[in-house]
């Protein structure tokens, strides 16, 4: 056992980098995840979209759909830079989200599995801050582009935040 204190500063995965470490291409993953029938719920429960597309599965047949459509922003919320590593990269640099954009390719059903991804796209240094701006991409379990789109951070340049 360590006669060390603890420290809440020194609780870091140490993967941070400064605005100029990063490189267009950089690649940030998002943990895949099945759009669970609680999935729906919660983000019925959070939105409070009460609309029958969402939420009643032979309204969604009667209209042409499989199963229950998942709504837009709850497809846009999968690509959340903090569900993956992108927030230890960045670590304290980060000065805020600025922006985000995204289009709706192909529907998203209860049960289909997403996988999320981040690319850094472009990198714009400015005189104290840069933006950094990521092309955002969500596929589904058949390799099929379901959403895509842009997000943009705004980051301190220099030395590694902590």
């Amino acid at each position: 056992m360590s006669d060390t204190a603890f420290s809440p500063e020194k609780h870091d995965p140490g993967l941070a980098l400064t605005f100029e470490e990063l490189e267009v291409g950089q690649e940030f993953y998002i943990p895949s995840r099945t759009m669970t029938g609680g999935l729906f719920a919660a983000f019925q429960s959070a939105s409070g979209d009460n609309h029958p597309i969402h939420y009643d599965v032979e309204y969604c047949r009667r209209h042409g759909h499989e199963n229950l459509l998942a709504h837009g922003f709850q497809v846009v919320i999968q690509s959340a830079a903090g569900a993956g590593m992108f927030p230890f990269v960045v670590g304290g640099s980060l000065i805020g989200f600025l922006e985000q954009s995204s289009k709706f390719l192909k529907p998203v059903y209860m049960g289909d599995t997403l996988y999320p991804l981040l690319t850094v796209t472009e990198l714009t240094p400015q005189r104290s801050t840069g933006v950094l701006t990521v092309r955002s991409t969500i596929h589904n379990q058949r390799g099929e582009l379901v959403m895509e789109g842009e997000q943009k951070y705004l980051l301190r340049l220099g030395k590694k935040a902590s």
